[in-house]
């Protein structure tokens, strides 16, 4: 594909004829079609992550199932408004006429399917069966989780499409929050007794970066000071990812992301100037801000525009023109959308690449998501860059964007920690996915008094790089100006340079004068997500052993090693925390002996 022409096609939908030309397919694309006409299944689940192309390979096989007359008409569910039409628009490119207006009667003979949402068919699952009675349908369930959204989305894609001739489902984060089963999904039990999905195909973050699909993301996190008033009336003062209570956490995240405070109007201003460095190897590259609401969205807006001199893109998902604004947004040269969740998940606009995770929504699957809106490469050596808060369980998200995972059916059966080594962490990700906390009822009333930012580090591949800097220092700008074209060894060479660079800067300071906030930079080591994993297994190995040496629960012995060598959960702690833990347990099983 040439530059020019990725200019106008998604990288999605590379404008490739439908049939005849499987040799232009990418690699995955073709390996996953030689399945199905091998196989022959009714039903089919593709997982590919997201901007790999999972559009190109549906309507692919679309087109080869319309015309060896396997079935006579498409049906194209998307979870939203503009997805159903978004998918319209790629099936007209290789000849398949879809309508997106449908919602009764007969299907005028120009079209050959229809594109609908979930939402839609939950309202009228009949009508839809009714069209698969009538004539040989393959159903296209684009990220087909939501269809376990809700028991009634469920239940309607189940009726409606139950005489469907085939069903291709599509996901690229094929995990929930929950155990709602998804429909027409296989899912296969395990020696643990838990049933997981299971997909036909699958093509991972890892793999698509390797083939140089997708972009590298770069992570770069900012801590700061935050000073926030209770219900109460009580002042607390804390620093955005140390050790504190969940609900301090929350209050302390949304202090940082109110647009009153110093903390936003420093991130952006840092990820503009990011922009700015992308722009020179990437002219059209856009920026995207996801906000948790609609009045943060106005604000950033307002803030984005005093930064840059230029008038962002705000796209409210209850404005009528939310799909034109992000459709015009993906064809101009502007700099920045502001978007409240409108363009978390399937919304292709390829330009998109530096991000601002400027909302409290921390489940995996929708950082997943809000991630996928980056990563869509049109060329080799693209980057992606995604500014994120110093928060525990957005960082662990950041370090395992590799790891594939399943959706899971069943919870494991309730055990002591013994049984289950991981069960601390496991109910922290437990809290950490609950749907709720979008506006949730544990996000205590609060006021938002002040905060700032403080640059913390970089985070690519599994690994951390750089030490604490002041917005605007040297130090910063040493990160935020990486060339936005870079092969992804070169990113991570590039970064270990830059650490370098600024710890012999840190010693030449005086103490005094250091622009680190925490410690000097020799002393804080760089320590990868591989690493830390391991320290808690062995925490956790040596809790075991001392659990039959001294008698006493998992549990217990967790909560004596917390009160005594201070700091939260061990899924959250530091790895100079997991350090002492494990030093702290070996000095009582000696003891014992």
């Amino acid at each position: 594909m040439t530059t020019t022409t990725s200019h106008h096609l998604s990288p999605a939908f590379p404008g490739r004829a439908p049939w005849g030309t499987a040799n232009k397919l990418r690699a995955w694309q073709q390996g996953a079609l030689e399945k199905y006409i091998q196989d022959q299944p009714r039903d089919f689940l593709a997982v590919a992550t997201p901007g790999a192309g999972k559009t190109t390979f549906a309507l692919t096989l679309a087109s080869w199932l319309l015309h060896h007359h396997v079935v006579q008409q498409v049906t194209v569910v998307a979870p939203t408004e503009h997805l159903k039409k978004q998918w319209a628009e790629a099936a007209a490119r290789v000849g398949i006429k879809l309508d997106p207006e449908y919602s009764a009667g007969p299907l005028s003979k120009e079209y050959q399917g229809v594109a609908v949402t979930y939402a839609g068919v939950g309202v009228r699952p009949m009508l839809h069966r009714n069209r698969c009675e009538q004539r040989k349908t393959l159903v296209i369930l684009d990220e087909i989780h939501h269809a376990g959204d809700s028991k009634s989305w469920g239940e309607a894609c189940q009726e409606a499409f139950d005489p469907a001739t085939r069903r291709l489902a599509l996901t690229g984060t094929p995990f929930r929050s929950d155990t709602n089963p998804i429909p027409f999904v296989q899912y296969e039990e395990g020696n643990d007794g838990i049933r997981r999905s299971s997909a036909d195909y699958t093509y991972g973050y890892g793999n698509a970066l390797a083939d140089g699909v997708v972009r590298p993301v770069i992570f770069l996190s900012y801590s700061g000071n935050m000073r926030w008033r209770t219900k109460a009336g009580d002042e607390i003062a804390a620093r955005l990812g140390e050790p504190m209570t969940k609900d301090a956490i929350g209050q302390a995240w949304r202090t940082a992301l109110a647009p009153t405070g110093e903390w936003i109007p420093n991130v952006l201003a840092a990820a503009d100037k990011r922009l700015t460095e992308v722009r020179k190897g990437i002219p059209d590259a856009g920026g995207l801000v996801i906000a948790t609401d609609q009045d943060s969205a106005r604000e950033y807006a307002k803030i984005l525009k005093r930064v840059t001199g230029e008038k962002p893109t705000v796209v409210l998902s209850d404005e009528k023109a939310a799909s034109k604004k992000i459709d015009q947004f993906s064809a101009d040269e502007s700099r920045w959308m502001v978007a409240v969740r409108m363009v978390s998940e399937g919304v292709d606009v390829p330009r998109l690449a530096v991000g601002v995770y400027a909302t409290t929504i921390s489940t995996p699957l929708f950082f997943a998501q809000a991630v996928g809106r980056f990563v869509r490469s049109r060329r080799r050596g693209e980057t992606a860059s995604v500014f994120v808060p110093t928060i525990p369980m957005l960082l662990d998200f950041a370090n395992e964007m590799e790891v594939e995972r399943d959706h899971v059916l069943d919870k494991p059966k309730s055990g002591s920690e013994e049984e289950n080594p991981f069960s601390e962490e496991d109910k922290l990700l437990a809290d950490a996915e609950r749907l709720e906390d979008e506006e949730t009822e544990d996000q205590l009333p609060f006021e938002a008094l002040e905060s700032d930012a403080v640059f913390d580090r970089v985070l690519y591949d599994g690994a951390e790089f750089g030490m604490q800097a002041h917005p605007g220092s040297e130090e910063e700008q040493d990160y935020l100006g990486i060339p936005g074209l870079l092969e992804p060894d070169q990113v991570q060479l590039l970064l270990q340079k830059r650490q370098t660079r600024q710890i012999a800067h840190s010693r030449q300071k005086p103490a005094a004068e250091a622009d680190l906030l925490e410690k000097a930079a020799e002393a804080r080591p760089v320590v990868t997500h591989k690493q830390l994993l391991e320290l808690r297994k062995s925490l956790n190995t040596m809790v075991g052993a001392y659990v039959h040496q001294s008698g006493k629960p998992h549990g217990v012995i967790h909560t004596e090693l917390r009160r005594v060598c201070g700091g939260p959960p061990s899924a959250e702690a530091t790895a100079g925390q997991l350090k002492e833990r494990i030093k702290k347990v070996q000095e009582w099983a000696t003891r014992m002996r």
